[in-house]
């Protein structure tokens, strides 16, 4: 398999689709394949892949912060799904959004549109805040799937509002330490050469390295719900193996078994597309490829990356790419799938 896998990514480097990769399968509770490829930065001059190049991960920090630390709430008995978010963001009841729950924003079926500039703004997470609550509804309440980043970037408030302190140092607390995933965060201080280069920016005439590729995310200081998060190969088969272990690591409960279980149902059977609790399930035209059995999750993150479990045969795959930092930034739809079928044929 490793010279398949090996073999396909260097072609698509070839190709100028990914500038590189890191890549991380496991089967049966062990790795089989752990792999740095091509460029962690193509310009101003070529510099390899590393095993420990730094990604930012964009939209996976919706499943390694957010989703984990709202199963985390609801183990606690401080949350529940059917928790409206008036009940929290009082203002949030403005313009017809008294219905949408704790349930709708997991799920992206809470009508919220999926995407706002309000970097243009300069706004602040607070500020952001105040305009998410005031927003209007674009579809009825749990009747559509429209993937939202604002959704997430309320639920990263709201677990601040619970647990008293900000979101960055609890995902620290209770969540990357315990997992022993001390090369991931927000704002991590590394120096530049261990980051994979994403797009360049006009603002500081350069490509970001280390600097979160979402603007969103930049304008509120790094760090929120949606994107921002950095982290590593290594760092994420630590929590990718807590999440196939049921929730737990080296003896430790990170979160339990019952709301894994739970994340990992289909919210949405109305949609084409499946939600779980944060997690894309297996449905058509997604990223996990034709091969993986119906009870596959994952997600995937806008700069390249993603992580897709098939729990019939104790599978998962990482795939780390800096796609955004590549010539042809749209290949990697087709490069996903492609690449997942080509290692569960292989399984």
């Amino acid at each position: 398999m490793k010279e398949k896998v090996i073999s396909f990514l260097q072609k698509e480097i070839d190709l100028e689709n990914i500038p590189g990769a890191a890549i991380y399968i496991s089967h049966n509770g062990s790795p089989i394949l752990e792999e740095a490829i091509g460029y962690r930065t193509l310009a101003p001059i070529k510099k390899p892949m590393q095993l420990d190049t730094v990604f930012d991960l964009a939209s996976l920090t919706k499943i390694v912060t957010t989703m984990i630390a709202s199963l985390q709430l609801l183990d606690r008995g401080e949350i529940r799904l059917d928790d409206s978010i008036s009940h929290f963001f009082p203002s949030f009841s403005e313009n017809g959004k008294e219905e949408v729950r704790i349930r709708h924003l997991l799920t992206h079926t809470s009508g919220l549109p999926a995407h706002r500039r309000f970097y243009e703004g300069g706004l602040n997470t607070e500020q952001v805040i105040g305009k998410i609550c005031a927003e209007k509804l674009e579809n009825p309440v749990g009747q559509k799937v429209v993937y939202s980043d604002l959704g997430f970037i309320l639920l990263a408030s709201l677990i601040e509002k619970l647990v008293g302190v900000s979101f960055a140092d609890y995902v620290n607390r209770e969540i990357l330490s315990p997992l022993e995933m001390h090369e991931t965060g927000f704002n991590l201080p590394f120096e530049r050469e261990r980051f994979a280069a994403t797009e360049f920016s006009e603002k500081i005439n350069d490509f970001k390295c280390g600097i979160v590729h979402d603007d969103n995310a930049e304008s509120m200081g790094g760090v929120s719900g949606h994107a921002g998060l950095f982290s590593t190969l290594k760092d994420l088969a630590n929590f990718a193996h807590m999440i196939e272990n049921g929730g737990n690591f080296k003896g430790k409960k990170i979160i339990s078994t019952v709301a894994l279980e739970l994340s990992r149902r289909n919210f949405t059977p109305f949609d084409e597309e499946g939600r779980g609790l944060g997690w894309q399930i297996n449905s058509p035209r997604l990223s996990c490829g034709d091969l993986f059995s119906n009870s596959s999750y994952g997600h995937t993150g806008f700069t390249g990356t993603s992580m897709w479990f098939d729990p019939e045969i104790k599978l998962h795959v990482i795939l780390l790419t800096n796609r955004v930092h590549a010539k042809n930034q749209q290949a990697i739809l087709r490069l996903r799938p492609r690449l997942h079928n080509l290692i569960r044929a292989e399984i």
